[in-house]
């Protein structure tokens, strides 16, 4: 039995876990569920899996929880804050964490769980995208298991050999191929995007996820993030990683190798597909995610990207090539500008021009020595995007 703490248990991915772990009860008990805000939807899932702790955001957050569980006779210790974050990451009765809080409040409780070498399901792509060497340092000083959850990099990972070990040229691995949808925007003409809604945007025509990854998808910044994930998590610099256009989301990503051969991982677009993966790896279990008809698919398409209509693709390219502190200072502009847009703030093609402003405006340190370091372009990152917004 081993027992799972999912960090960012609301959310699509720890919903989606909790679904997979209900399937299998003799395999998985469930020791912490975290959350911010969301009270009531944490409090039900306490009440089916009876976590032994349950974190939240806020001290107010923490009283309606405890209210609300004992009303159901429950007996889970809540705890609320970053640091109750990062001991429930790192405490010995778990033994694998699902790190699944969306930006970069999740970096220090996913790098908690890095340093007490838990067996990591990395979901949470803005904590490698900041932290970069220092994540992968705390990984292999500590003996954790790193196992990729976005469909993208769980589809490479499966694609790799077994015995990878970040150094493309000693596999004969030539370029590693990052499929995207396109979002919601991928045909609608350019000059018209100024008025593209939050509701537009948040509306992903193949994957059910929260507003801020539908945003980024629909601006391919998540593509962006992802690129620098992949350069993180596999060992391949910029010139060896390639998006591709791929709408129907069947194809999840490709590895292709010095011989000719290009080893693609398919299946339909439902994230339980990943979770079920890295849970068990290196078994397999039942996901509860449909078989892949191909013959009801009938043709898969395939297109390059469009820079000028995804310009914030270009600049997560530029920020990775920049290196030190640029992908940090990317991601905490990425952050203020596309919550603005969802404030109506600013127009969606705004976003990208106030993540190249801030990429222009503030000093990029050429290496990260330490997180404080890094937490400290991302806060000034953070406040030079709030000016130029306000």
């Amino acid at each position: 039995m081993q027992g799972i703490t999912i960090l960012g248990a609301t959310g699509s991915i720890g919903v989606s876990t909790l679904d997979v772990l209900a399937r299998h009860p003799e395999r998985y008990s469930v020791h912490a569920l975290t959350a911010h805000s969301r009270v009531d939807e944490l409090a039900a899932q306490c009440e089916q899996f009876r976590p032994a702790v349950a974190v939240v955001g806020t001290a107010d957050a923490a009283q309606r929880l405890s209210r609300i569980l004992k009303q159901k006779g429950l007996h889970t210790q809540v705890e609320y804050g970053e640091a109750a974050l990062c001991a429930v990451a790192g405490a010995p009765e778990c033994d694998v964490v699902m790190a699944a809080i969306v930006g970069a409040a999740g970096l220090m409780p996913t790098l908690a769980a890095a340093r007490a070498g838990k067996k990591l399901l990395l979901a949470n792509k803005e904590a490698l995208v900041m932290s970069g060497q220092l994540f992968i340092d705390a990984v292999n000083i500590n003996g954790a298991t790193l196992l990729p959850i976005d469909s993208e990099h769980n589809a490479i990972f499966q694609c790799l050999p077994h015995d990878y070990r970040r150094v493309p040229h000693q596999h004969g691995i030539a370029r590693i191929l990052l499929t995207a949808s396109g979002g919601p925007f991928l045909t609608r003409a350019v000059e018209t995007l100024d008025t593209v809604t939050p509701e537009e945007a948040v509306a992903h025509p193949n994957w059910v996820m929260g507003r801020k990854i539908s945003v980024d998808s629909a601006t391919m910044m998540n593509k962006g993030l992802e690129v620098i994930e992949a350069h993180w998590l596999f060992g391949a610099p910029a010139s060896q990683i390639d998006v591709v256009i791929h709408p129907q989301s069947v194809i999840h990503s490709m590895v292709s190798y010095v011989d000719g051969s290009v080893l693609a991982q398919l299946g339909n677009p439902d994230m339980r597909t990943p979770i079920a993966h890295a849970l068990a790896y290196p078994e397999r279990i039942v996901s509860g995610v449909e078989p892949l008809d191909l013959a009801r698919l009938a043709t898969l398409d395939f297109a390059a990207p469009d820079f000028d209509r995804f310009p914030c693709l270009k600049l997560a390219y530029e920020a990775l090539r920049a290196g030190g502190t640029a992908p940090a200072v990317l991601n905490a502009a990425n952050e203020i500008a596309v919550q603005a847009f969802l404030d109506r703030r600013i127009g969606f093609r705004m976003i990208d021009q106030v993540i190249a402003r801030v990429l222009g405006k503030v000093q990029i340190q050429s290496s990260v020595s330490c997180v404080d370091s890094l937490l400290e372009q991302d806060r000034l990152a953070r406040l030079e995007a709030y000016a130029l917004i306000d």
